[in-house]
């Protein structure tokens, strides 16, 4: 089951709520008021940049790889300036942002440690370089029972995807090699205050679809898959539904002292 541009950014609207707290605490410590420049990389649909409130003092550049994704961010935060380019060769001069943040990015590229490094590097001594979130799925909680195996399955279809299902564990590691300082580390908890509506577990077993589809080497057939569709929508309203991911943050700061090494300098 391929996803549409509409449907990622339904996900990643799912996702943006999943972490909103988290930012409210994160985007005002990396010191976004006063800032006048701020970079996300991995922008997706725009979705964060919605967020933003521009002015004439204020820029939001807004960068991906995907030139689709890109079509959407200008429709959803027409203020900000959208660039299509890859995390791993930021197409910009040193020092040049506030703030440069990444939101479920790090997973996906080849080498996390040369894009923070050029994250680093594109942020002015001083700044701040934040990752909002990034997914271990090594800690991944399923119940009821027989959504175990399910999860399983999943996450081996994203590392068969090139996702580094660990990286949420590793940011730490990530942040330092890349010469950042200052370094706070966290996740997210697990409230489940409520029940997903329709429309969210809808757009959960899209993915699960889409992940399923790429990993051949499973047994589930599509009756059985529909009848886990049906058993998760009753155990969601019933309250009786877990499915925890652990999701780390981190953010640091570029040093005063040292510039951030990178090959572009």
């Amino acid at each position: 089951m391929s996803l549409s541009p509409l449907d990622w950014h339904i996900r990643f609207i799912q996702q943006a709520a999943w972490t909103r707290q988290l930012r409210e605490y994160l985007i005002p410590r990396a010191g976004l008021e006063g800032s006048s420049l701020v970079l996300d990389v991995g922008c997706g649909t725009g979705v964060l940049e919605a967020e933003f409130k521009p002015s004439k003092s204020f820029h939001v550049h807004a960068l991906d790889i995907n030139f689709e994704f890109l079509r959407m961010t200008k429709n959803h935060a027409p203020a900000c300036i959208a660039i299509q380019a890859d995390g791993h060769a930021l197409p910009y001069e040193n020092r040049q942002f506030d703030i440069v943040f990444c939101h479920y990015l790090l997973l996906w590229v080849f080498d996390a440690v040369k894009v923070v490094q050029e994250m680093a590097r594109v942020t002015r001594i001083g700044g701040m370089v934040t990752a909002l979130a990034e997914p271990d799925y090594g800690g991944r909680i399923d119940y009821p029972p027989p959504f175990h195996e399910l999860g399983e399955l999943q996450v081996k279809a994203l590392r068969s995807q090139g996702a580094d299902i660990s990286m949420g564990r590793k940011l730490g590691e990530v942040f330092s090699k890349a010469g950042l300082e200052n370094i706070e580390i966290g996740v997210l908890g697990g409230q489940w205050l409520q029940g997903l509506s329709l429309s969210e577990i809808d757009s959960e077993w899209k993915v699960l679809q889409h992940d399923l589809e790429s990993y051949k080497q499973h047994n589930i057939t599509d009756d059985c898959l529909k009848d886990l569709y049906q058993l998760d929508i009753s155990s969601w309203n019933k309250r009786e539904r877990i499915l925890f991911i652990p999701t780390f943050y981190a953010c640091g700061q570029v040093p005063k002292n040292e510039e951030v090494v990178s090959n572009r300098v």
